[in-house]
């Protein structure tokens, strides 16, 4: 009893010393922020410690945007319409997919709990231009300059052309760069036709942002190309709707429409924290605080890597007089589009996306075998000492005593205890049923949510050695095993 008692502490030890692969966790709860995994990935729960936006306002040149949708109550301020078919001052929206009202709630949503949505910058304003959705080069030049002229700090536009920037909407981005004003927008999603980076994100100085998986990946529905400047999640992110669009208020789309909202956000919160900062300042502590992704450096896939919330807003980055994404920069709009050469910078080497251990019982299981350890140790360290105690002393030569053997006698066969601990990999079902569908990137059509992958591979505690007695007396010849017994 008492061999197998310190053979299963040991196994106790061994399973309590090694790395634990984290349990399945919990079956996700159908809920608007169990939905917005993109939060947890990018830190944001961390960031908004920090900040949360205030002060800050942010253009959304889009389709309209809703004022009235439970999440952005108080957030959305009198806009402007480019042309005969956009809503009176920016508000309301189109009653096919609310493509305006879904980035505004993913940059600025108000929060408030479980069921409702939390921007990335949730004290950020909105400041919605409706430039309609047919996308032409002067309703958006028009746009850009009206937002620039009534107090916009960042511009998003999540929508784009297949054709190059024409030279108005080229003058109209440059004006907004002159005035201090951090332009972000959309690359462009592969499966509506595009082959490489749209216009106007592929204007010299705009933060072109292309897409991320859930595994933090470049997301194969997104375009690349030399143009591409940030990468932030495009996958299955939820935004608010109106209800004359989805009966719940809520719809979950794939796309770098989305990709750019979150990096506007990410923006927001830069500005809000270091409001001194000039825009091209703003745009290099963005690109330098990046998470490098794929080929060391810029590349087509990743731009300068993916956006790092918290990084961009704790980490020490030098000052620029310029932004850094203009230089070499040609200065009319047209043409083919081009590569600029721009300063290198750090490499971080952190994953953008982390998952913990968020399973209470899995939590305490780890806790409960991290206590085990000291108190196995003990136990052994008890045994072992009564156990060389009780040992009678080896007898010495003299009269009746034949001389001892050798200098000592080997060890008796050893015992080797084993812990197969494996945990199995789980998987988190996805959310289901109270998410309507609601168009990707402004084309009607859903992506449902998916169910994430296994968390964490199995793992196994490592083998236990020989328990060798030197010095102990010779053992008696083996006994024949007593009914039921066996060695592990």
């Amino acid at each position: 009893m008492l061999r197998s008692t310190v053979a299963a502490l040991a196994l106790a030890v061994a399973a309590g010393t090694v790395p634990l692969a984290p349990p399945a966790p919990a079956r996700a709860a159908d809920t608007v922020r169990g939905l917005q995994w993109y939060l947890d990935a990018l830190k944001i729960p961390q960031a908004h410690k920090i900040t949360k936006g205030r002060g800050v306002v942010v253009a959304v040149l889009d389709t309209g945007v809703e004022p009235t949708v439970p999440d952005l109550r108080g957030q959305v301020l009198p806009g402007y319409a480019t042309g005969a078919d956009g809503s009176a001052k920016g508000w309301g929206t189109d009653d096919k997919i609310a493509h305006g009202t879904a980035m505004a709630g993913i940059i600025a949503g108000r929060g408030g709990g479980e069921m409702r949505q939390l921007g990335i910058a949730p004290e950020a304003r909105i400041l919605p231009v409706t430039v309609g959705t047919r996308l032409q080069a002067d309703d958006i030049a028009k746009g850009i300059r009206w937002a620039v002229d009534h107090g916009a700090d960042v511009l998003n536009i999540s929508m784009g052309n297949k054709e190059p920037a024409k030279p108005a909407e080229v003058a109209a981005v440059r004006y907004a760069l002159e005035k201090n004003v951090v332009v972000v927008a959309s690359a462009g999603n592969v499966h509506q036709g595009y082959v490489g980076v749209a216009s106007p994100a592929d204007i010299p100085g705009v933060i072109a942002v292309t897409g991320l998986g859930r595994n933090g990946s470049f997301f194969g529905d997104s375009v690349r190309g030399p143009e591409s400047v940030l990468a932030a999640p495009q996958e299955e992110v939820i935004g608010p709707l109106p209800t004359s669009v989805s009966d719940n208020g809520y719809g979950v789309s794939s796309g770098t429409s989305e990709s750019g909202a979150i990096v506007s956000g990410v923006a927001a919160l830069v500005r809000a924290k270091y409001p001194d900062l000039d825009a091209a300042n703003v745009v290099n502590r963005l690109i330098r605080t990046a998470q490098d992704r794929g080929p060391a450096g810029r590349d087509d896939e990743y731009g300068f890597g993916a956006v790092d919330p918290v990084a961009a807003l704790t980490r020490s980055v030098s000052n620029v007089s310029s932004n850094p994404l203009l230089a070499g920069a040609p200065t009319g709009g047209g043409g083919e589009k081009q590569s600029q050469p721009l300063p290198e910078r750090s490499k971080d080497e952190g994953p953008i996306v982390s998952f913990g251990v968020k399973n209470g019982t899995g939590a305490l299981i780890q806790g409960a075998l991290c206590l085990l350890v000291p108190i196995a140790v003990a136990i052994l360290v008890i045994v072992l000492v009564r156990r060389s105690r009780r040992r009678p002393a080896a007898p010495t030569a003299g009269p009746g005593f034949p001389p001892p053997a050798g200098p000592g006698f080997p060890p008796p066969p050893g015992h080797p205890v084993s812990a197969g601990h494996a945990v199995p990999p789980g998987a988190v079902p996805g959310a289901r049923g109270p998410y309507p569908p609601a168009a990707p990137h402004g084309v009607p059509g859903q992506v449902p949510p998916r169910a994430p992958g296994a968390y964490g591979p199995p793992g196994a505690a490592p083998q236990g050695a020989p328990w060798p007695h030197p010095g102990a007396t010779p053992p008696p010849p083996p006994a024949p095993p007593a009914p039921g017994a066996h060695h592990q």
